[in-house]
């Protein structure tokens, strides 16, 4: 008796979900599946609200997450024609580098300090330089930064480019801003382009 009925719970279980995928029921779970893992942009910049205004950044970018990132509040976006990347990191409660460490005599060193800080980290990097040093405007205020060429491991890419700058929010909270790219293809004007339309 009990070996009939499960039979006939399996047929009545089988044919509602025939039933159901039948009715949409298959569009209505993608759709779903695809906003929680792929969500639209303004959702994005609500996420992205934790870590600063992005609403005044162009099309030409594309917010890619807004999440927790190896313990740190971040936001990581893409230029879309060019592949580059551009994070920006909440790093107030457990500061990874300041505006004084990026205009120190000895910056290279705490750039390895601070990329050696950062847990979990599925890339690495071997031979960084200090290329230059200079200011841009975000967050409503210049902030100070460097750019480095540096070789990854664990990347199908071997060598970038790219920036980190340190900057407070008009709050006083301290954000990093990174930008990377391929050595040849980094873009100095794509990165002050993204992070100078940051509040």
């Amino acid at each position: 008796m009990g070996c009939l009925r499960n039979i006939i719970r399996a047929i009545i279980i089988t044919l509602a979900a025939i039933g159901f995928m039948s009715l949409g029921g298959k569009e209505l779970v993608s759709k779903y599946i695809g906003y929680w893992f792929n969500p639209p942009q303004d959702v994005m910049l609500e996420r992205a609200k934790k870590v600063g205004d992005f609403s005044q950044i162009s099309e030409e970018f594309e917010i890619e997450r807004a999440a927790g990132i190896m313990g740190y509040n971040a936001v990581v976006a893409e230029h879309k024609a060019s592949g580059q990347k551009l994070f920006v990191v909440d790093s107030n409660d457990k500061t990874i580098l300041t505006k004084e460490d990026l205009q120190s005599d000895n910056v290279e060193e705490k750039l390895k300090e601070a990329i050696s800080k950062i847990k979990y980290q599925s890339i690495t990097f071997d031979e960084l330089k200090v290329t230059k040093h200079g200011t841009l405007f975000s967050y409503g205020t210049n902030a100070p930064y460097v750019k480095f060429d540096a070789k990854v491991k664990k990347l199908p890419v071997g060598e970038i480019s790219g920036i980190i700058s340190a900057v407070d929010n008009n709050n006083g909270e301290k954000r990093l801003l990174i930008a990377l790219n391929e050595k040849d293809k980094y873009s100095q004007l794509i990165s002050e382009e993204f992070f100078k339309k940051i509040k």
